[in-house]
């Protein structure tokens, strides 16, 4: 038996959390979805990456809806816009950095639990903006995402121009 429900989430609407200095949205956490599954949109700004990082027990599937996305994972590398679909296994190094000036990607992980990541890391707001850049403690981002079976392993992508 599944104590899961039908939904519908608007564009807006959802969880929003200022996250790494972006914007990530909750579209159906793991407590909607019975654990199957998290499927977050996340918005930044150009040159936002995250760390070069392993996912331990997620698969992550990232569908770009808008924007240019460069992706990295092994010998998979690449730049990618609206339409593209990308598939970074569990347990395999991995990073990306937005290239155009803004982007909206869908990310789905499987199982659900990146959302509690997102909330334990990240500052929940009530609207859409993206935040102000602050200094990121990466100390601090490498014992939460430790906490979340997330390995961090080398800093972001270079900074763009």
């Amino acid at each position: 038996m599944t104590l899961q429900s039908p939904m519908i989430v608007p564009r807006d609407g959802g969880d929003h959390y200022h996250f790494l200095n972006h914007l990530m949205t909750t579209k159906v956490s793991a407590e909607d979805s019975d654990g199957a599954l998290t499927a977050m949109e996340f918005v930044g700004p150009k040159g936002f990456g995250p760390p070069l990082h392993r996912h331990d027990v997620e698969d992550e599937l990232f569908y770009v809806v808008e924007g240019e996305v460069w992706f990295s994972c092994g010998e998979a590398e690449g730049v990618y816009g609206a339409g593209a679909t990308v598939w970074l296994p569990r347990g395999q190094p991995h990073t990306f950095q937005i290239r155009s000036d803004e982007a909206r990607v869908l990310q789905i992980t499987t199982p659900g639990q990146f959302d509690r990541f997102v909330a334990a890391l990240g500052s929940s707001i009530p609207g859409v903006e993206l935040p102000e850049p602050t200094e990121i403690d990466p100390v601090e981002v490498a014992r939460i995402a430790a906490a979340h079976d997330i390995e961090i392993l080398g800093p972001p992508p270079s900074p763009i121009s």
